[in-house]
């Protein structure tokens, strides 16, 4: 994600994939070009480091120190089809 390319970051998202950020007024994303054109409107200011998780639930910590959770679910050919992000 350091590198700016948000095309070939939505490539992993499905054609119809949902991004959403529960209790914060920004989105959600509808489909892949609305989730690479939101990255590059809007780009990470910080990086993330990956504190647990698995497949499905991934708790992080921005390099501010706010911490969150990312749920995801996965299509039958291992695309992103939701991302939901909550920040604690």
């Amino acid at each position: 994600m350091t590198t700016g390319d948000w095309t070939s970051f939505a490539a992993r998202f499905a054609e119809d994939a949902r991004m959403s950020f529960p209790g914060l007024p920004i989105g959600p994303y509808d489909g892949r070009a609305a989730i690479a054109k939101a990255y590059q409107d809007n780009p990470p200011t910080e990086t993330m480091t990956i504190l647990s998780g698995d497949d499905h639930k991934v708790r992080f910590r921005w390099s501010s120190g706010n911490t969150g959770t990312m749920h995801l679910t996965w299509t039958p050919t291992a695309h992103l089809s939701t991302l939901t992000i909550t920040f604690d």
